[in-house]
């Protein structure tokens, strides 16, 4: 206490000297002193009234204890009384042990004599319920069933109470009712059919299949019932639990998965198209079931049931098992595709199960898968390496009916603008395009595949493609009479090329995405230069056959009887145009490239005709004659070829031009002059070799050996500057090579 005082002090003080810090605070120490007092007496007030609340607390609580206590004795008294009295009644209840045997005896009888008509009259029941069952009325049958079942299990109950030892009563009445059980087994039976055929029932005469849901719904409730009391009695009557709805359920279960399986109706060696078939009758059957269970079954059965969905997972469950099981045959490579195009595609489409009228109670995004990934995937592989096989297969079959067209003796078709081609490119891209729709039905990646794989059989096929024309020309050469349209063929063979071309580049634009295109940019250029081999090899083909007919009027050029008046030129002329009203039927990319090859070649040939040196002119006159011979000839050919290019674009002139400057050489009426000439030809064909001007001056006929080594050694020993746009032709023209070394000694 005295601490307390002390503490309480100490404070006061600090207050005091807290408010005391200057000497004008002084004035207000009567005013603290007021307001300190006013506190005092505030805090006092509060603590009274406080410790008077706590006191009246305690006094209520010290009153309720007292009654307690009073209550607690009163009831202690109560129990001593009762313990007294019920020690005093042990006699007398062992004294009722008779009345009380007396009491479940008579509750027996009372069931007997209660149960006592149906009893006697268990056989008349049982064979108007039998009648009722064969008539259909099944659920009269079932009430009258269901009196029966009662009577017998109250009596065994009964008899279970009394003496639940006692198996020869309980056996007696088993067997009196013995009857009874096999009118269940046939009620079940019937209400079984209506199960199997509920989606039939249902359209024709739902009142059945309500009238068998209700009799399913009384055993339920009467299984109930038995298990209840089983557990407050141990007792349960034979048959019980009969779990109807659970054995309905299980027949609809066997009912979905026979008729997904009782579908197929053909097999391979009967129909190629059976899987197809047969996953068409399952789309349909699947989607007409569910649109009937949903509209008319689901009315038909209490909402507890869920019948809608309990059945879908049925078809689903039945439908994965039936996938799974046809995915495990050995199924060809057309068949996988309508399976996995059913399985992934068609399952979740608008066609059947993405159908409005079935949502929104079916979401397809929910469905779990009918075959798993790893099961899509291996059939996928063995697809591909099928197809591979296949399209190896087809094209080598292609092509060998393609070689057996080029030997006919009628002309191969023309397209609507006139140009020869062999069905070929259009048999070879039907297929591959055939095969990339079939893909694209399954999903992308795979039709990527597919195209992958296509462009790929494509670029080995161009090889044997290739390999094939060369040894039809070959066959050609040994034998030129053979076959009789070998050009139109050949032409046909060109003109497939641009064809195929074509094709790849719409197939690619058709089925390929932009960003893979440079996964092909290889393969393709690949293809593209092989097309141009087949194509660039068979337009000089062509060509060679042209200058196989033109050697012997080519053997004339040059020569005396050429300078006397030959008409080999005009020959030529004729024949090459001939040759190009076939040609004609080239289309424009190879028939522009070979008019131009057709106009090198023939200005080749005259001048390796010149190179020959089989003639000499002998003066002035003969060399003036054959130089206007040759320029002559050279506008010929000019005109020609312009004839022929008409339309390309191409400039024709400049390889004639060659003909007429050699012919300027060789008119050249001054010697003295000869060097400038020879020298001016030179600068513009820098191709030009010694032994081609020395062969000139042979031509000439007026040079002598000196003066060809001098013109030879001065060309030699000047600059040259070839024009950048020039292409060189005297390096295909080689000169007999006893020329040379005479003219050098």
């Amino acid at each position: 206490m005295e601490e307390t005082d002390r503490e309480a002090v100490a404070t006061a003080v600090q207050r005091v000297a807290g408010m005391l810090q200057r000497p004008d605070q002084l004035d207000k120490v009567e005013q603290y002193r007021r307001r300190e007092a006013r506190k005092k007496a505030s805090v006092e007030a509060r603590l009274k009234a406080a410790i008077q609340s706590q006191l009246d607390g305690v006094r209520t609580g010290l009153s309720q204890l007292h009654n307690a206590l009073n209550d607690v004795k009163d009831i202690q008294q109560s129990l001593i009384d009762v313990n007294k009295d019920w020690r005093q009644s042990i006699n007398t209840i062992e004294n009722l042990k008779d009345v009380k045997d007396a009491v479940v005896q008579h509750s027996q009888l009372a069931a007997a004599v209660e149960n006592l008509k149906n009893i006697f009259s268990v056989p008349e029941i049982v064979r108007e319920t039998h009648d009722l069952i064969e008539r259909g009325e099944l659920l009269q049958a079932h009430r009258k069933l269901m009196d029966l079942e009662c009577s017998r299990d109250n009596l065994m109950y009964e008899q279970y109470r009394m003496d639940s030892k006692n198996t020869h009563d309980m056996n007696l009445i088993h067997t009196y009712f013995g009857d009874m059980q096999k009118l269940s087994e046939e009620l079940a039976k019937q209400l079984w059919m209506v199960v199997q055929r509920s989606l039939v029932t249902v359209r024709r005469d739902p009142t059945l299949l309500v009238s068998v849901v209700r009799i399913i719904e009384r055993e339920e409730k009467i299984d109930r019932r038995m298990l209840d009391r089983k557990k407050q009695t141990g007792f349960i009557p034979p048959g019980r639990p009969k779990k109807w709805k659970e054995k309905m359920f299980n027949i609809l279960e066997r009912t979905v998965s026979t008729r997904i399986e009782g579908t197929q109706a053909d097999t391979r060696e009967s129909d190629k198209m059976w899987l197809v078939r047969h996953l068409e009758i399952i789309r349909k059957y699947v989607l007409d079931d569910l649109l009937v269970a949903k509209t008319l079954l689901d009315q038909c059965f209490p909402p507890h049931y869920d019948i809608f969905n309990r059945l879908l997972n049925m078809y689903h469950q039945a439908l994965a098992t039936r996938m799974q099981e046809l995915a495990a045959e050995d199924l060809e490579a057309n068949e996988i595709v309508s399976l996995l195009t059913w399985v992934l595609n068609t399952y979740t489409s608008a066609e059947m199960m993405g159908n409005s009228e079935l949502s929104p109670e079916v979401d397809v995004n929910s469905l779990d898968a009918l075959i798993s990934q790893n099961v899509v995937d291996q059939l996928l592989n063995k697809y591909m390496s099928t197809l591979t096989s296949n399209i190896i297969g087809w094209l080598r079959k292609a092509l060998e009916t393609d070689k057996k067209d080029w030997i006919k003796e009628t002309e191969p078709e023309a397209d609507q603008d006139g140009y020869y081609q062999t069905t070929l490119p259009a048999i070879v891209f039907q297929m591959f395009e055939q095969n990339l729709q079939v893909a694209a039905q399954i999903n992308e990646d795979l039709k990527t595949k597919v195209l992958i794989l296509c462009l790929q059989q494509m670029n080995s096929f161009l090889t044997r493609y290739k390999d094939e024309a060369q040894l039809y020309k070959e066959d050609h050469l040994r034998n030129r009479q053979y076959p009789q349209c070998y050009v139109q063929y050949m032409i046909a063979v060109i003109n497939n090329c641009q064809t195929f071309k074509e094709s790849i580049i719409s197939l690619k634009r058709k089925y390929l995405k932009s960003d893979m295109e440079d996964t092909l940019s290889i393969s393709h250029a690949n293809m593209d230069a092989t097309l141009d081999i087949i194509a660039k090899e068979g337009c000089s083909s062509l060509l060679d056959e042209v200058f196989m007919d033109l050697e012997p009027h080519l053997n004339e050029l040059m020569t005396k009887k050429w300078l006397m008046g030959s008409n080999a030129v005009g020959t030529i002329c004729v024949t090459v145009e001939d040759y190009f009203n076939d040609f004609a039927k080239i289309k424009k990319p190879y028939k522009k490239t070979m008019t131009l090859e057709a106009h090198r070649r023939v200005v080749v040939e005259y001048i390796r005709a010149i190179m020959l040196k089989r003639i000499s002119f002998k003066n002035a006159e003969e060399r003036k004659e054959g130089a206007e011979r040759m320029i002559k000839e050279a506008e010929q050919f000019r005109f020609l070829f312009k004839k022929l290019a008409a339309g390309s674009g191409e400039d024709t002139e400049g390889l004639c031009d060659i003909i007429e400057a050699i012919a300027e050489v060789i008119k050249l009426t001054d010697p003295s002059l000869l060097y400038l000439e020879v020298s001016t030809l030179v600068s513009k064909y820098p191709d030009i070799r010694d032994d081609h001007i020395a062969a000139l001056l042979t031509v000439r006929g007026d040079a002598s050996r000196d003066m060809k080594q001098t013109i030879i050694e001065t060309l030699d020993q000047g600059p040259s500057q070839p024009n950048p746009n020039y292409v060189p032709i005297f390096k295909e023209i080689t000169v007999p090579t006893l020329t040379v070394p005479k003219l050098l000694k």
